[in-house]
């Protein structure tokens, strides 16, 4: 079963966006331009953005 973990090679701040990238293979430059969208357009990008940061485990 894949589990989810914050990227520890591939981050900028928390490994939140590169994470999620390795999690679905993709780019993590469309993750982090959601989470951008979702801040700038709804206001709702950083808070989702702390919460998967405060609850996923971190790679090792």
């Amino acid at each position: 079963m894949k589990r989810f973990y914050r990227s520890s090679t591939d981050k900028i701040i928390g490994g939140v966006c590169g994470g999620i990238a390795e999690y679905f293979n993709i780019d993590p430059l469309l993750v982090r331009l959601a989470f951008a969208l979702l801040f700038f357009g709804y206001g709702t990008g950083l808070l989702a953005y702390l919460l998967v940061w405060i609850l996923a485990p971190k790679a090792s």
